[in-house]
């Protein structure tokens, strides 16, 4: 098996290759194995409101820590010698034990979330947990969000604020730069321009630019967060009403599992 910083080592190349990293996320045992086994796939990363969904709470930070740690680790162990990140959401109040904890279980990076909280509270968080991963002797892949453009409605401002909080994680030791909403190739160009090539990552949602134009402006890595689990729930929900129509099963259904 791959040891953990091996693993740790290929995910920070991953991210720093040219070609754009496709992450498609997963949150259980089952879902880690089947995209682990299909062809292409690279790396794994968990999505914090897929578990969170799965084990029956809201987003938001609602799931015990422990619970969100032994899904990662039963990830990590279905993950074979594929890297995973996950996402750790702010840190529940202790983002330096966090990281340690999700770096005991396998984790070779994360998302850590601002949540828009004031930037010298934020940069804190990153620092926090760069330090237990220096502590642990892992080249961590921290991946440090912003909710600038989720929660601030003026986009010229929501890029503004994406662009300062972005530079100061970077600065504090973040090694890419998470910004999730409905980006346009403007704006994303203008991040990876103030940021760095490599150094900005994007959640793919309905409407997202196309990953070709990712690839073209230097975006470091895509990935799906809870919209693969909803692709999924939507392919449960389409076969209970065929079923109930009086049909059955989709004919291309493959036995997964």
């Amino acid at each position: 098996m791959t040891s953990t910083a091996d693993k740790a080592k290929r995910l920070q190349e991953l991210h720093a290759a040219p070609e754009l990293l496709l992450v498609v996320n997963v949150w259980d045992a089952i879902t880690a194995k089947v995209v682990a086994e299909t062809p292409g796939t690279q790396a794994l990363a968990t999505p914090s409101h897929g578990i969170a969904a799965s084990r029956g709470y809201p987003d938001g930070e609602k799931i015990p820590r422990d619970e969100m740690i032994a899904e990662v680790a039963l990830i990590v162990r279905n993950a074979g010698d594929l890297p995973v990140t996950a996402d750790l959401e702010a840190g529940y109040g202790d983002p330096g034990g966090t990281v340690a904890r999700a770096i005991e279980a396998g984790a070779v990076g994360c998302n850590l979330e601002d949540q828009l909280k004031p930037l010298a509270d934020s940069v804190k968080a990153v620092e926090a947990a760069v330090a237990a991963a220096q502590s642990a002797g892992v080249d961590f892949v921290l991946n440090a969000r912003t909710d600038a453009f989720i929660k601030i409605a003026d986009q010229e401002e929501a890029l503004n604020e994406a662009i300062t909080r972005g530079r100061a994680y970077l600065d504090a030791g973040a090694s890419n730069f998470f910004a999730p909403g409905k980006l346009d190739e403007t704006q994303v160009g203008r991040l990876v321009e103030a940021l760095g090539e490599r150094k900005v990552n994007l959640i793919g949602i309905p409407g997202s630019i196309p990953l070709a134009t990712a690839q073209k402006l230097g975006v470091s890595r895509v990935s799906y967060g809870p919209w693969s689990q909803n692709v999924a729930l939507t392919a449960l929900a389409k076969l209970a009403e065929d079923v109930y129509a009086g049909g059955g099963l989709p004919a291309d259904t493959r036995k997964l599992n």
